[in-house]
């Protein structure tokens, strides 16, 4: 069993008292808020590549049951943001705020363009020389 934040490591499932076996996630909370303001089918959907399993997985499964409806008709997962060699994380200690990363209006162009002229899908390599 995954979880979001498992690293690919396997978990016990919790046994709750009113629904049984299971894992509690977040996943519900994104599918209601989806539906709630963008209504029961939305054009395109954002996120990490490491989402993809079990999260979207997840909300396609409950919004298109609950909505008879396709849930989303473009799907868009980006690469990982990397310090150096690691995985942009705030678990590794590695995290960097857009304020704190680019504090000028120069830098914040030189990071859009860093990002536009990257191919999505593949890891970003953020690093001081890039910029």
């Amino acid at each position: 069993v995954k979880t979001a934040n498992s690293n690919d490591e396997e978990e016990e499932e919790v046994q709750t008292r009113y629904i049984g076996k299971g894992r509690p996630g977040w996943h519900l909370e994104c599918s209601a808020m989806a539906r709630k303001y963008l209504g029961p089918t939305i054009d395109l959907h954002a996120g990490g590549i490491d989402l993809k399993f079990p999260h979207h997985e997840n909300e396609i499964a409950q919004s298109e049951g609950a909505n008879c409806a396709p849930f989303c008709n473009c799907w868009v997962h980006n690469g990982f943001v990397n310090i150096g060699d690691e995985k942009m994380s705030k678990s590794k200690g590695n995290f960097l705020t857009l304020r704190k990363a680019c504090p000028t209006a120069e830098d914040v162009r030189a990071y859009r363009y860093l990002v536009v002229s990257s191919q999505y899908r593949n890891p970003l390599s953020f690093t001081e020389a890039a910029l």
